[in-house]
């Protein structure tokens, strides 16, 4: 799935859900390292676990960070395959 973030240096996150499970993230743009460590951290992670983990984790003075937007995205697409 791919995902537009806001509030972020990343311009896009793209990411698959195999079995429930968060496989292969990818940041385009941004903190090279950081974005690399979340994916490999979260590699496999159940996807209701990795939302509950990294939701409403803040960057600096802005309101979201990558690891927020990534939940954002995680949860578009739970209410996507709800549907």
């Amino acid at each position: 799935m791919h995902f537009t973030p806001k509030g972020i240096c990343a311009v896009g996150i793209d990411f698959e859900v195999m079995d429930g499970r968060v496989h292969d993230v990818r940041f385009t743009r941004g903190c090279d390292g950081n974005h690399k460590g979340l994916a490999a951290l979260i590699e496999g992670m159940p996807v209701e676990e990795a939302i509950e983990r990294l939701s409403g984790i803040t960057c600096g003075p802005r309101d979201t960070s990558c690891p927020d937007q990534l939940a954002v995205a995680l949860k578009e697409y739970m209410s996507k395959k709800a549907v």
